[in-house]
């Protein structure tokens, strides 16, 4: 979708807004029962004017509505989750969501920038450059909330009483006394390390 055609797989457009002195919010409404693709990316484009970064403020979201909601004004309260587009590139690809194979829709945000062009930025224009961008994050395994509490579900905590007698992975603060020979420590200081390649 774009402002050259405003629906397209059951999703609609607002429109285009060229002139706003006092400012001016866009949507972009997708019934997700609808959609049949598996990523929706939403593409804001600078066609002429300011910049994100320029602009006294740019932001962009995502509410939820039910089926009776469908049609009626902005409502706040529906608002799950916004951030600022802040970025120096004139195309902002703010988030992506992702249909996993339950059905169930997620939000990843990206906080992406592309250069673009200086004038005339579409989204006809960087859709490939957009899906191969985007293609490359998604398809990637990220570090999750959900995996660090199962790691802290297997944490002992450490006291001197409880040293092992074979050698153990520490991960702390600093280094404990009492360790193991052979054991490996991780510390503030090389924490990067646990973050995969």
């Amino acid at each position: 979708m774009s402002w050259t055609n405003h629906h397209a797989d059951g999703a609609y457009y607002s429109g285009d807004i060229t002139d706003a002195a006092d400012g001016a919010t866009e949507f972009i409404d997708v019934p997700l029962a609808d959609v049949t693709a598996t990523h929706v990316v939403p593409q804001v484009n600078i066609y002429a004017g300011e910049g994100f970064d320029q602009a006294a403020e740019s932001m962009s979201g995502f509410m939820t509505r039910e089926h009776h909601q469908q049609g009626m004004p902005f409502e706040p309260a529906t608002v799950r989750s916004r951030s600022a587009m802040r970025g120096t590139g004139r195309v902002a690809l703010p988030v992506v969501f992702s249909r996993g194979a339950d059905g169930a829709w997620t939000a990843t945000w990206l906080h992406l920038y592309p250069r673009g062009i200086r004038w005339a930025n579409r989204t006809e224009a960087n859709r490939t450059g957009t899906a191969t961008l985007v293609r490359a994050i998604v398809r990637r395994r990220h570090l999750t909330v959900a995996y660090l509490v199962e790691l802290m579900r297997e944490y002992t905590p450490y006291t001197p009483d409880l040293a092992p007698a074979e050698p153990v992975t520490f991960i702390g603060i600093e280094r404990p006394d009492g360790l193991p020979e052979g054991s490996e420590v991780i510390t503030l200081d090389r924490l990067n390390q646990l973050v995969p390649d």
